[in-house]
């Protein structure tokens, strides 16, 4: 009976600090819950704006959106600019190459033309003989004349009109006072232009005050 007491006692021994520990955990985790509860009612209670910071939270936001919108738009239109200069300038270019593209042949030609105009200027034009011949010469150079104007080569002869350097180039100045200085009193060749552009400027001869 005494041995049986024993047992009880001893039992009762192990027993009850399982339960005060069980206990102690029970209570370390019910405090432990308890905390991180109040954590997130501290935190929402935190995260929880004012009207009027809502509203201020609001218009920031529609402002930055704003900013990106227009970024993105002034990016869009500077780009748009971009294609158009290039497409431009591709269109230039075009037109160039297509107007200029005869520039060296163009030069090549114009010798045969002066050795025409120095045929028919320097001919005996009193010799009957020689007539078909500067007929058929001067034939020839309307044709050639009229070929390459059709290509935009025109003819600079600029008898008595205003030095332009621009087109002309002064080979002698003469003293005069029959026309105003500056003028070109002769010219000793003739100059073309391409579409606009200078091919070969005028030979002339300029006028000057006379002392």
């Amino acid at each position: 009976m005494s041995e049986q007491n024993n047992a009880t006692e001893h039992e009762q021994e192990i027993v009850e600090p399982v339960e005060q520990a069980s206990d102690s955990v029970e209570n370390v985790e019910a405090q432990d819950v308890e905390t991180e509860v109040e954590a997130e009612a501290e935190a929402e209670a935190e995260a929880e704006l004012s009207p009027e910071e809502e509203i201020a939270g609001l218009y920031a936001e529609l402002a930055a959106t704003k900013k990106q919108v227009a970024d993105q738009k002034d990016s869009v239109v500077r780009a748009a600019a971009d294609i158009e200069n290039m497409r431009r300038r591709a269109a230039q270019d075009v037109e160039k190459a297509h107007k200029f593209a005869l520039e060296k042949f163009a030069n090549e030609l114009l010798p045969v033309i002066d050795n025409l105009e120095r045929a028919i200027e320097f001919s005996d034009k009193e010799n009957e003989t020689l007539k078909p011949v500067l007929e058929g010469i001067d034939m020839t150079l309307k044709s050639f004349s009229d070929a390459v104007a059709k290509f935009g080569v025109e003819m600079l002869n600029p008898q008595g009109e205003t030095f332009n350097p621009e087109f002309h180039q002064a080979m002698s100045i003469q003293p005069s006072n029959d026309v105003s200085p500056n003028t070109v009193l002769a010219v000793m060749q003739k100059g073309y232009t391409l579409n606009g552009r200078l091919l070969r400027p005028a030979m002339v001869m300029v006028s000057k005050e006379a002392e």
